[in-house]
């Protein structure tokens, strides 16, 4: 049993671009599935799909990378762990990186960057920050 799957999750896309794959392969689940979807929409990742593999489904994360081959994403941060969550109000949410990087949120609305969720005015638990 996995007792962290969001670091698992982030941790595998980290070490796929310090190698420069094109893709990483992990367990499925909703939440990884948001997670991704988010980093998709705000253009980290170029996308995902889900594969079925001996009857489990597999998260595909296709990573993205510059025009020259630069790696999109620098630095991958987990926030809120299992033993010390954090959470933020909609007001208390700031910048990363001074916009170039995002925060992403796990909300009563779903899984949002911070500029959804300061756009949408909800608050939520701050699973990580990536830039």
């Amino acid at each position: 049993m996995m007792t962290d799957p969001i670091a698992d999750l982030l941790t595998r896309i980290r070490n796929g671009v310090r190698v420069e794959r094109p893709f990483v392969d992990l367990p499925c689940s909703q939440l990884k599935i948001a997670v991704v979807e988010a980093l998709q929409r705000e253009g980290f990742v170029w996308d995902h799909e889900v594969l079925e593999d001996a009857g489990h489904k597999v998260l595909r994360v296709n990573l993205k990378y510059g025009p020259n081959g630069e790696q999109v994403i620098q630095h991958v941060e987990r926030i809120s762990k299992p033993g010390c969550r954090v959470y933020v109000g909609a007001g208390d949410m700031k910048d990363v990186r001074q916009g170039t990087g995002i925060s992403i949120l796990s909300t009563s609305k779903g899984v949002l960057s911070n500029r959804e969720a300061r756009r949408q005015g909800v608050g939520g638990e701050l699973l990580c920050q990536v830039w």
